[in-house]
């Protein structure tokens, strides 16, 4: 495996499944999950006005709602909004306000990311902590927020995290992870560990909807990918993950249903953020103009999505036999 800077995943950023044990924190009926919003005020707004539909609906941002929001402005604007709601920090929030030793942009990549994108996050990191020395009121109220939380709506446990269930920059709630066989059992281990019935993740920057039979019944990680830029081909729309008693609304992508009483039943969705892509992109190019980090490993994504697929985010289930082999 590789190492050095944004390829490490420190000490400090392990917490292991039974943290999320813990007693609930947020009692919600309509549950909201958006990771990655990485400094898009567009996709803020937009997000913030989707909650706003459901009376009642909370909100949790879950880390790397700060990444291109370089101007100090884009800065403020982004922190002082989110930590007006609920939130847990990210790999990036973490690395502006208590760096690690070696940890570069703390992003812990695993090996099929290449290293030039790996040194051009690095060097992104720099230039955002680079803003955030300057905010450092706003910047130790980042320091204060929790690696993860647990959440209860109607009957259920939700566990919500950064990476995975093991490390704020843990990579085992990857597609690529989730498609082998130690990946599924891993993640079956961590649902028994963390006795909670959904996990909600982000980091990996791209999403992924499965489901896994435990000895406690059915168990869904719901990774969001991103909020703040196109997560599928041929797409320019955020998303964030709606958990809730009542059925979602319009905009859902894909999802489960948990549970089979209506009394019980748990719906949990992958939900559109569709916010303004012109002057996203506009704010972006302002910031990072072509021939700069963030162009090179990002702007073609903001433009057309990645070389992925809602198909790839939700895959069909697999039975109980499946996930031993």
């Amino acid at each position: 495996m590789a190492e050095g800077p944004g390829r490490a995943c420190p000490v400090s950023y392990r917490y292991g499944a039974s943290a999320l044990r813990a007693a609930p924190t947020i009692e919600a009926q309509t549950l909201y999950v958006a990771g990655g919003l990485y400094g898009n005020p567009f996709a803020l707004d937009a997000l913030l006005g989707l909650v706003a539909r459901e009376p009642g609906a909370q909100l949790v941002f879950n880390g790397d709602f700060n990444w291109f929001n370089v101007g100090r402005d884009d800065y403020r604007r982004i922190n002082e909004a989110v930590l007006a709601h609920t939130a847990t920090r990210g790999n990036v929030e973490t690395e502006l306000c208590q760096p690690g030793d070696g940890a570069g942009c703390g992003c812990g990549y695993p090996d099929w990311v290449g290293d030039a994108e790996v040194a051009r996050s690095n060097r992104i990191m720099e230039r955002l902590r680079a803003t955030a020395a300057a905010e450092p009121a706003l910047t130790r109220r980042l320091a204060a927020l929790p690696m993860h939380a647990v959440a209860r709506v109607g009957e259920a446990r939700i566990g919500i995290v950064h990476g995975d269930a093991d490390a704020l920059a843990g990579w085992g709630f990857a597609r690529e992870v989730l498609a082998t066989p130690a990946g599924t059992r891993a993640a079956i281990a961590a649902f028994e560990a963390a006795r909670v019935e959904v996990i909600a993740s982000s980091h990996t920057c791209l999403p992924v909807m499965q489901r896994f039979e435990t000895s406690a019944g059915e168990t869904l990680i719901a990774n969001n990918g991103a909020a703040g830029m196109p997560n599928f081909a041929g797409t320019r729309f955020g998303i964030a993950t709606r958990i809730s008693v009542h059925p979602p609304l319009s905009n859902a992508l894909y999802g489960v249903t948990l549970g089979r009483l209506s009394l019980d039943r748990l719906y949990v969705h992958a939900v559109a953020i569709e916010y303004d892509t012109a002057g996203w992109e506009q704010c972006f190019l302002a910031q990072w103009p072509p021939g700069s980090d963030a162009y090179a490993s990002y702007y073609q994504r903001i433009c057309g999505g990645p070389a992925y697929t809602a198909r790839e985010a939700f895959p069909p289930p697999r039975r109980l036999a499946e996930q031993a082999l």
